[in-house]
């Protein structure tokens, strides 16, 4: 971990009210898939961000709901070609090291940010792995990367993807997808046997927390759950 200067290449609207920054990837940083960076804009305004970029990639990208906050009102002023500094890489989210086992990873809202760099780096790399996203918001219109992903899916064999949507009376596009949330049911359609995979879960604390419960009431052992909250995103 360490302290890099870097500069604004592009922003671009990912999804309703959220933007994808683009900064220069500063030279000497390295990172792993799901880890993440504070990006300070002042002595004052600083954050901390999961890494939407894979790796392999030469651009270094964050992704955030455009929300009426001092940091956001600044980082969403902020010029193309402005320096700002990074303290980083930090975080633990990982997929698991033994590669025959599957993991699924579960994702509300923006939370999806740190699974996009992994299933970039993934299907870059070949991995072999079973890889499962569910990935739930609550319209099409909300959810960030979702054109990526269902490329992503056909490009790579063994990445499946199920997205689910809570709130499609609120939406004007069609869905032929899932509706509801991520339960129990919805999970033993998409996993079938709970019990073997390694499960990742992000995204605002009462989802992590509810999807924490049911996959421990469904007998998951604490040990196959690693959860990552995002506050104030």
């Amino acid at each position: 971990m360490g302290t890099f200067e870097t500069t604004l290449l592009a922003r671009e609207e990912v999804a309703e009210r959220t933007m994808a920054f683009h900064f220069a990837k500063p030279a000497g940083f390295d990172f792993a898939p799901g880890q993440a960076i504070d990006v300070a804009l002042s002595q004052d305004l600083r954050h901390a961000f999961s890494i939407v970029s894979a790796p392999f990639e030469p651009r270094l990208t964050i992704a955030t709901r455009m929300r009426d906050s001092a940091f956001k009102r600044a980082l969403a002023s902020l010029a193309v070609g402005a320096t700002v500094t990074i303290d980083g890489p930090f975080g633990s989210l990982a997929l698991p090291a033994d590669r025959s086992v599957p993991a699924v990873l579960i994702a509300g809202g923006i939370g999806i940010t740190p699974f996009v760099s992994i299933l970039r780096q993934a299907t870059q790399d070949g991995l072999a792995q079973p890889l499962i996203l569910i990935y739930s918001n609550r319209r099409p219109e909300d959810a960030a990367f979702l054109g990526e992903l269902q490329q992503l899916e056909k490009r790579n064999a063994n990445f499946r993807l199920i997205a689910t949507m809570t709130q499609m009376q609120k939406s004007a596009r069609p869905w032929a997808g899932e509706r509801g949330k991520v339960d129990e049911d919805l999970l033993k359609r998409a996993v079938g046997d709970l019990s073997a995979p390694t499960y990742l879960i992000t995204g605002p604390p009462a989802m992590v927390e509810a999807m924490q419960a049911t996959l421990q009431f469904a007998g998951v052992e604490p040990g196959r759950i690693v959860t990552e909250e995002f506050y104030g995103y």
